[in-house]
């Protein structure tokens, strides 16, 4: 499934972001943001990793980041099931949700906790994130963590 994965994400990046701007930064720039900034950090995981950016699909490396998913398939899947919960909706996505349920049952309840803990977060799936590479990363963690009101209303509460 990494294969097709690593694969569908070329085949995707030209279909359907056609009309997103690539950021232009080089995993090596990214080093030169400040440190404990999103730009340094998305630099470390590059290093880290081993990655290299895909241009116009920074901001999925800065899902990794924010989400503290990890880079194994099954987190891939994961996350995927995290952004369905957190509002966005994509063919590839569904795509990516149903081959890796299918394959990997075994993890369904890791995914269905992803998809409460997206839901559980302030709505960030369609940030510029371009815009934040200066900002410190755990101040957006932290900003983006729990959606109060909206785990209420889940819950049927109206006050703690």
């Amino acid at each position: 499934m990494l294969v097709l994965y690593n694969k569908s994400q070329k085949i995707y990046t030209q279909l359907f972001k056609q009309h997103k701007r690539a950021w232009n930064i080089s995993k090596e720039d990214f080093l030169n943001f400040p440190k404990g900034s999103l730009g340094h950090h998305l630099g470390v995981f590059y290093q880290e990793k081993d990655f290299d950016v895909v241009p116009k699909l920074e901001n999925h490396d800065v899902f990794h980041l924010i989400t503290e998913s990890g880079t194994d398939i099954q987190d891939e899947v994961a996350m995927q099931y995290l952004l369905l919960g957190n509002g966005k909706v994509s063919l590839y996505q569904f795509a990516m949700i149903a081959i890796g349920t299918f394959l990997y049952p075994e993890h369904f309840n890791m995914y269905l906790k992803a998809l409460s803990k997206g839901n559980a977060m302030q709505k960030f799936h369609d940030l510029d994130f371009e815009t934040l590479l200066n900002i410190p990363l755990q101040e957006i963690k932290s900003s983006l963590a729990f959606d109060l009101k909206k785990h209420l209303n889940h819950h049927n509460l109206t006050t703690l």
